[in-house]
């Protein structure tokens, strides 16, 4: 089916739509010919981390959009944030981006190599830029993570409006940096430094501030492009009280009980073949040799991850409801996704974290996931997050890469709503999606007079339209990140996963009968195995894929990005301070002593 007739009847169906009235807000003016666009970038969200992909706490906004719309259960992204934001603004792959890897990972024999800028390059057009420049007003809200001086900042890529955070987290109660990362939480509005109000809490700021972007500027008559990138649920896992206390019975089973109950789900949803293989994972402990006093504090911290997700889920019902009242919902397409797979990282494994995380924050079990706390899910839970899949974020596994996708345009029949597919797609498929669906034409290899990346991706229209199988074909798609690298071809990924996740050894898998990575085929495939390594080759080639130095792990180089940043500046002060403090107990002790001697010397009166 080629694009014009595709477009021809998106527009007939958009002719035929009846506006609701609106309830608590100004009527809109007649719907635009082209349609509203809104993305829904959540954090480390794990493959089953929604309702409607297999999750136990309660997303019903994002299961009602799912409904509305088509499910991707085959859609992969990078393993962390960065290049997957880079992928996603551009549709071009992530070392042509410049996120060959992010500033917090990046080793530093790679920095400033080609393909290895750790921000977004201004060799790529954004799809604000795109859009913007066909008539959309564009706003982001949230994190951004792609560059954080003045010409890289989302304004200056695209953006009309942004209220953005340059950081990979920050704190989601108070305007505070993830501690021992940042001196400050970079949030700018438009450029210039921002405050965050005294009421503040992430998820309710980022949807309240597009709210505020979408309403100010809706005399202009023109549609809207929405980013709103939640921080839910990065590291710090933090929610609201009353979000948590609705978990305040579960989770005492464990992750391993739990992973179990998600594939089951999973399966019954039609997500996931039902009987898929699993593997548990070698980083995942053992819940029954975990003492009293671990089991609690593991139980609290999944229920503030539950009550994280559930309160980003309450905000995008509200976004959801304030279009309908103004008139914009059926005429809105909505892509719900996560950056990468659940975040392992547990921040309190290295002694010397410990120590330092435990005089920043309130650490008590009581205080997990509330202000003031610093929280993580760590791998036992993670592997619940990924369920049934293996591996997660960081990673080349299906854990690390593959997420949930939901791409709703409710008023468009010809998305064929309430479908699941499962062919492959990527994270670069989603502008040359929505620039189809918009009636936008992307321009390859050059953008206002200069060369630029071209867009790789390849539109998902004929798989929202119920096409069955990949609009990739059989054709190689490659992948690295940190020595973790991919090749996906059909339903085959050849895949590479460097220490501690792997052993570095290339494995072959079938995805489509075992999306767990149970079975290696390398051997029982020859011929397959070699074609794919000679794909991944030229992929490598082609991107400038550079090799890990020895001895290369991403949770070491934040730790070594960390007491760069941070650590070494806070122990020299800590040490100063220190000295300082001895210097004058010595001091002290020095006069307490000549007093002494000046006394005993003096002749009797």
């Amino acid at each position: 089916m080629g694009a014009r007739p595709r477009i021809a009847r998106r527009i007939a169906a958009l002719l035929a739509l009846s506006v609701a009235t609106p309830l608590h807000a100004a009527p809109a003016p007649a719907a635009p010919r082209q349609p509203n666009i809104v993305i829904l970038l959540a954090d480390d969200w794990g493959f089953s981390d929604v309702g409607a992909f297999g999750a136990e706490f309660a997303t019903p906004h994002i299961d009602a959009l799912a409904h509305a719309g088509v499910r991707f259960a085959n859609f992969h992204v990078a393993g962390s944030c960065s290049p997957t934001r880079a992928m996603l603004q551009t549709g071009v792959m992530n070392h042509r981006a410049g996120l060959g890897n992010m500033p917090e990972t990046i080793p530093d024999a790679h920095r400033g190599k080609p393909g290895y800028d750790t921000v977004m390059n201004f060799r790529v057009v954004t799809i604000a830029e795109r859009l913007g420049a066909a008539g959309y007003r564009t706003y982001l809200t949230g994190k951004w993570h792609l560059g954080s001086d003045a010409k890289r900042l989302p304004e200056a890529r695209g953006y009309d409006r942004a209220f953005s955070l340059a950081d990979a987290g920050a704190d989601n109660f108070e305007q505070r940096p993830i501690e021992g990362m940042y001196d400050t939480a970079a949030w700018t509005e438009n450029g210039k430094p921002a405050t965050l109000p005294k009421d503040y809490y992430s998820s309710t700021f980022v949807v309240g501030k597009m709210i505020d972007y979408i309403e100010r500027d809706r005399p202009s008559g023109k549609p809207f492009f929405a980013s709103i990138n939640f921080l839910a649920n990065h590291i710090p896992v933090q929610a609201p009280d009353s979000d948590i206390a609705r978990y305040s019975a579960m989770y005492k089973d464990g992750w391993t009980k739990l992973r179990e109950a998600r594939a089951k789900r999973a399966a019954a949803l039609g997500i996931m073949p039902a009987g898929a293989p699993m593997v548990t994972m070698k980083t995942t402990p053992d819940w029954l040799r975990l003492d009293a006093e671990e089991r609690a504090a593991q139980v609290r911290v999944m229920q503030a991850y539950a009550g994280m997700a559930t309160a980003m889920d309450r905000e995008v019902g509200r976004l959801v409801a304030h279009l309908k009242a103004t008139g914009d919902y059926d005429n809105t397409i909505f892509v719900f996704l996560s950056d990468n797979g659940a975040e392992p990282t547990n921040p309190y494994s290295i002694r010397r974290n410990r120590l330092f995380l435990n005089m920043q924050y309130d650490t008590s079990t009581a205080n997990i996931g509330q202000r003031g706390s610093f929280s993580a899910i760590g791998p036992g839970w993670a592997s619940a997050a990924a369920s049934p899949l293996s591996g997660y974020k960081f990673s080349a596994t299906e854990g690390g890469l593959r997420v949930p996708l939901i791409v709703a345009w409710p008023g468009n029949r010809a998305i064929r709503a309430g479908s699941i597919s499962h062919g492959f797609a990527h994270v670069t498929d989603i502008v040359p999606t929505l620039a189809e669906l918009a009636g936008v034409s992307i321009h390859g290899g050059r953008w206002q007079e200069r060369p630029s990346e071209p867009v790789t991706g390849r539109s998902l229209v004929p798989m929202l339209e119920g096409g069955s199988g990949s609009v990739h074909g059989d054709a190689p798609l490659g992948y690295e990140l940190s020595g973790n690298a991919a090749l996906f071809r059909g339903d085959y990924k050849l895949v590479r996963n460097l220490p501690p996740t792997g052993d570095g050894r290339w494995r072959l898998h079938d995805l489509k009968s075992d999306p767990g990575e149970t079975r290696d085929l390398a051997a029982a495939m020859p011929d397959r195995f070699a074609a794919m390594m000679a794909d991944y080759r030229a992929y490598a080639k082609a991107n400038g894929v550079l090799d890990m130095p020895p001895g290369y792990t991403a949770d070491a180089q934040i730790n070594a990005y960390a007491w760069k940043q941070q650590g070494r500046k806070r122990a020299i002060q800590a040490g100063l301070w220190a000295g300082a403090i001895v210097a004058a107990l010595a001091l002290l002790i020095w006069g307490w002593r000549r007093k002494r001697r000046t006394r005993a010397a003096a002749p009797p009166g």
